[in-house]
């Protein structure tokens, strides 16, 4: 080979060596040189309630990554901030979080107020969230966050459009108890179950009371000849109105309920009833062993954590998380992850019904599917197996 041959094979050898670490660098995936890449939530863990199945089945499912090795060698430093259903003290929370841990996002929390204090805050920041459990009205209002659930409100609409459209009830009635800012969204579940359906409520009251007698309420269910009723009662309004009808025999109305009515303890307190109790859940029904399951029951087996619905949305906020944080070609960082989840792909996971997706909208509500279970003999049963997956809007 002569010389001028030698130089064009070096060169091409050096255009080809380019060209691979080229490449390389392209599909090099996330990188972490500044050190484990911080995530974190702020939760409602102690207080009037305890959601810290959520963050605590998000802390469970990293450890697990970062024994496997991380994301691409990466590990996850995840910090759980209890707000303990306190506005300064979540307020608190979220600026430690942002400013002192330096959080790229947030994830798999579940907090009372968290989204109607903070959203603002994760606005301005930067800091997106991935709640494990949207509760309040303002964590599906909101441009920063964006729930794994389906949520009170959307499950309004998928309970009504149960009753409507698959079993044919016609008189359908519902009674709600108006907490904070709730009013609106409620009654927005409503209205989109009326756009979906061309529909109209027999009934709709918006007096329930948080604690107290429901006799009159029942009683005025009965007389409006209501066939199915929903409430979004938790769990001791729950087993209170079933009770409160089944002492007036009240016969002939199917009594609908939204996720918090699937609970064990529900089941139990009216194992002796006659009623048809229906409640709708938010992922894969916890308490059936299913392959749909099986990556949420691994975890929590292995980490000693109560199987429970809210650990379902730990896990798979968890889960969107890693696979978002996967799909970052380079330094992971607030912006990088941000980026990420506003151009994200619809993400599928056989433990919720809808793909999940961020994107760039002024509020997110992306799980539109549930499970209808009914209590039978003290215990839920899949009523359908499967999802019941709400249209979408026009």
């Amino acid at each position: 080979m002569n010389k001028f041959m030698k130089i064009l094979a070096l060169g091409g050898m050096a255009s080809l060596a380019s060209m691979a670490f080229s490449g390389s660098a392209l599909a090099a995936g996330p990188t972490c040189e500044d050190g484990p890449i911080q995530l974190g939530s702020v939760s409602t863990v102690t207080g009037v309630v305890d959601f810290s199945d959520a963050p605590n089945a998000a802390e469970a499912y990293f450890a697990q990554l970062n024994e496997a090795g991380g994301i691409n060698g990466c590990q996850v430093e995840y910090t759980l901030a209890d707000d303990r259903g306190d506005p300064q003290v979540a307020a608190q929370a979220a600026r430690d979080l942002i400013d002192n841990k330096q959080v790229v996002a947030l994830a798999g929390g579940a907090s009372l107020l968290d989204c109607a204090v903070n959203a603002g805050t994760y606005n301005r920041t930067g800091v997106l969230n991935v709640s494990g459990l949207g509760v309040d009205a303002a964590c599906f209002n909101s441009p920063s966050v964006a729930p794994v659930n389906v949520g009170p409100f959307t499950l309004t609409t998928a309970m009504l459009y149960y009753a409507s459209e698959v079993v044919g009830r016609e008189k359908i009635c519902t009674f709600f108890y108006i907490i904070g800012g709730t009013q609106e969204a409620y009654t927005k579940g409503v209205t989109d179950w009326e756009k979906l359906t061309g529909k109209k409520l027999h009934l709709m009251d918006l007096t329930l009371p948080v604690q107290g007698d429901l006799t009159p309420y029942v009683i005025r269910a009965r007389e409006a000849g209501c066939e199915a009723l929903l409430t979004n009662q938790v769990e001791p309004g729950i087993v209170q109105w079933v009770n409160t009808a089944e002492a007036q025999g009240v016969e002939g109305i199917d009594w609908l309920f939204l996720a918090p009515g699937y609970a064990d303890a529900v089941a139990n307190a009216l194992a002796d009833t006659n009623q048809p109790v229906y409640v709708g859940t938010e992922w894969e029904p916890y308490t059936v062993e299913s392959e749909a399951n099986q990556g949420w029951i691994d975890v929590m087996t292995k980490a000693d954590l109560p199987r429970t619905a809210f650990s379902q949305g730990g896990y798979l906020a968890a889960q969107v998380m890693t696979d978002v944080i996967k799909s970052i070609d380079g330094p992971v960082t607030r912006e990088s992850v941000k980026q990420a989840l506003e151009n994200m792909e619809p993400l599928s996971y056989p433990i919720a019904g809808t793909p999940y997706i961020f994107g760039k909208a002024e509020r997110h509500s992306p799980m539109r599917a549930t499970k209808i279970m009914a209590l039978k003999d003290g215990e839920w049963k899949v009523l359908l197996d499967e999802w019941l997956t709400l249209p979408e809007l026009d």
